[in-house]
């Protein structure tokens, strides 16, 4: 009976851990989608300013994982000191932005189906700088997921999702969103270094370091001079208080977020965690497809499928390697 009470809590605790990644980052998404297409106010001015809303996710990030490692932390010391960060900070800080302004040139589905293919430069990277050989299956995963993001990039957009768009540019935005991915990877990277370094380093001492250089870089770069974005972002906000509470809704979700991402990691691992976004991401597109006026047509549903084939593929390879570790260490 110990057993499946112990089992049936765990149940509970994956579906609450879905729940919560799931609403946040999918609310998160709708509203980052509003905040790039929408027009406010009677003049119909739309909300240029989209790198604003790093500064804002920063500035609430920094105060949640600070409000978080006050009453979590055990005193313990040992974790990588705040300057560590001040490199990854720069790439964290100049990624999202070009991720979120890729949103004046393509459509959120296309966004969100361009981001999801971090694997592609990371074996490019690995199988050119550093000589990894990756098998057939991996390969196989990298294919699906390319050929379905370029196939996408082909396909006319319908004329209806366009005219959303600030500033329709393709290439422009799928290529700002290829740089987030490689700023992403130089991140992940110096994040993985610091862990090494610091084993002691707690996801909240990792959040709280990157964001405090988040908000850091993000006010040189927005108020470092008279005619910063961030003025004509606050005037704006002022102007259109929607839209102010769009960017606190939108910031809000992204500290709940992380607070599931942290709950799911410690509690059922990384690779949970992965299929969980994976899912999400997909479940995102249908949602921005069915409630925002982005219709694809069969052939884009079809490179959709087609990436995420590829995500879920990668997914159970990592499954198939995790039980084979197992079974090494059970025989040992």
């Amino acid at each position: 009976m110990e057993a499946h009470g112990a089992g049936l809590r765990r149940v509970l605790v994956l579906a609450f851990c879905v729940a919560g990644i799931w609403s946040a980052y999918i609310y998160q998404g709708v509203l980052q989608e509003t905040l790039s297409t929408k027009r406010f106010g009677p003049d119909g001015q739309r909300f240029e300013h989209l790198a604003f809303l790093n500064l804002a996710q920063s500035v609430v990030c920094l105060i949640w994982s600070y409000i978080m490692i006050k009453i979590w932390s055990s005193g313990s010391s040992g974790g990588a000191p705040w300057w560590a960060y001040w490199s990854a900070g720069i790439t964290n800080t100049i990624g999202p932005a070009m991720g979120i302004e890729a949103l004046k040139y393509i459509s959120y589905p296309a966004q969100v189906l361009a981001k999801s293919s971090k694997m592609i430069p990371v074996m490019l990277m690995g199988s050119l700088v550093y000589g990894i050989r990756y098998t057939f299956p991996e390969y196989l995963c990298s294919s699906l997921v390319a050929g379905g993001v370029s196939t996408f990039a082909l396909l006319k957009t319908s004329s209806k999702t366009i005219n959303k768009l600030a500033h329709p540019n393709a290439p422009l935005g799928y290529g700002l969103c290829f740089l987030n991915l490689a700023f992403d990877g130089f991140t992940n990277a110096t994040q993985d270094s610091l862990k090494s370094r610091y084993p002691k380093t707690s996801a909240w001492g990792i959040m709280l370091g990157m964001n405090l250089w988040g908000t850091v870089y993000n006010i040189i770069y927005m108020f470092g001079w008279p005619r910063g974005i961030g003025y004509e972002a606050i005037r704006f906000c002022k102007q259109h208080p929607e839209a102010a509470w769009d960017i606190f809704y939108y910031c809000c979700c992204g500290a709940v977020g992380q607070n599931f991402i942290f709950l799911t990691i410690s509690q059922f691992g990384s690779l949970a965690n992965t299929t969980i976004t994976t899912t999400r991401k997909f479940v995102s597109i249908v949602v921005s497809s069915l409630l925002s006026g982005n219709p694809l047509s069969n052939k884009q549903w079809g490179c959709v499928l087609m990436v995420f084939s590829g995500l879920s593929y990668q997914i159970y390879l990592k499954w198939q390697k995790l039980q084979r570790l197992q079974k090494k260490k059970k025989a040992l």
